[in-house]
């Protein structure tokens, strides 16, 4: 299994970023959260703990320089390492490789009909979003993010799922392998062109209303096709 390979891959640099958060500040190595997974399903989520645990700001919407975040939490983050642990998820059958990124329960836009994945085409087109979050008043972020954040990503993730293939998520997994290893200097740019695209959309279609039980952004079902239905 891809899981399974990936784990035993990366094993040597697991080991040496839980020694890194072991010694680099007080707290566990791994960070446990309940998620919404595939229809309605609450799981445990696990990454490589990065930040200490129950100080500084109560928003539960990290931005960058939040200062909850730890020196060895910082590195990690920048490098997504702290994800690598969610290769046990799949492994689990809790999520895909490819697929909306699993969200805390009030903060999912879709019912799933699919696994949450590990990257998405959100998760690229959002990549930066700390750093584009940092920018927004802590006492409009919440506010911000219901409103405009959490439709974009759930419209690009669904418009992603309708049309999904083995091929698809293949880009998709490289375009994150490579986005890891090299930062782009307009991608808070990119972030801000991504949410004004759904407003504008919104706008749009101000006059349309969905039929009853149908998504709120689209009125159509969520569905994969690609390796998230295999994983």
């Amino acid at each position: 299994m891809v899981a399974a390979t990936a784990l035993i891959a990366f094993f040597p640099v697991m080991i040496c970023a839980a020694v890194l958060v072991r010694l680099g500040s007080p707290g566990p190595v791994f960070f446990r959260q309940g998620r919404m997974g595939r229809n309605g399903k609450e799981f445990t989520l696990y990454k490589f703990r990065s930040m200490t645990p129950k100080s500084g700001s109560n928003c539960c919407i990290t931005v960058s320089g939040d200062s909850r975040i730890t020196p060895v939490g910082a590195l990690l983050r920048r490098y997504k390492l702290d994800e690598l642990p969610q290769f046990w998820n799949v492994l689990r059958g809790d999520m895909g490789l490819v697929g909306p990124r699993p969200k805390l329960p009030h903060h999912e836009a879709l019912h799933l009909a699919c696994r949450p994945g590990i990257t998405g085409v959100a998760t690229l087109a959002f990549r930066n979003e700390e750093e584009f979050l940092s920018e927004i008043p802590e006492d409009q972020l919440e506010t911000f993010y219901e409103l405009f954040v959490k439709p974009a990503k759930a419209q690009l993730d669904l418009q992603y799922m309708r049309t999904a293939t083995f091929g698809s998520d293949m880009r998709v997994l490289w375009r994150t392998a490579t986005a890891c290893l090299v930062s782009s200097e307009d991608s808070t740019a990119k972030t801000a062109e991504t949410i004004a695209q759904y407003e504008l959309g919104r706008r749009a279609s101000a006059k349309y209303s969905p039929a009853p039980g149908s998504h709120p952004i689209t009125g159509q079902r969520a569905y994969s096709a690609g390796l998230n239905s295999d994983l």
